[in-house]
């Protein structure tokens, strides 16, 4: 946790860099949703684009969740983060799993592809809304 610390000046920074990778994300994974939803029009280009940017930015957030970071700024996250990190680690293994195979689903170009990868994807997000996220 020091070394991941020493890239952010202060604990408010480190929320800040997590939510804002995690905002990227999600606005990509909902364009995304959107167009296996059939709430958009299904445009291959612009799946396979965005999917891969929700795949690389689920990489990321993680180091922003240092000691000192839970109650700092406007942090949505439940103290569990830290009291299980285990459990935690494990949920974003998972989705990022999870992104890469829409990631793979997307390139492929086919509507039905990236429907059957995204209800998966969507629900590890879900899973740690759920379990880690404060309303």
């Amino acid at each position: 946790a020091t070394s991941a610390m020493a890239q952010f000046a202060k604990p408010e920074d480190a929320v800040k860099y997590r939510q804002s990778a995690f905002f990227i994300m999600a606005q990509n994974f909902g364009r995304v949703g959107a167009m296996a939803q059939g709430k958009a029009p299904f445009d291959a280009k612009v799946a396979a684009d965005s999917a891969a940017v929700a795949e690389y930015m689920s990489k990321l957030p993680w180091a922003g969740f240092v000691a000192g970071s839970e109650t700092a700024g406007s942090t949505k996250a439940k103290a569990e983060i830290w009291t299980d990190g285990g459990k935690f680690k494990d949920a974003a293994d998972k989705m990022q799993a999870e992104m890469t195979k829409l990631a793979a689903a997307a390139k492929v170009g086919n509507v039905e592809a990236l429907k059957t990868a995204f209800g998966p994807a969507a629900s590890t997000c879900k899973g740690c809304h759920d379990n880690f996220r404060k309303d």
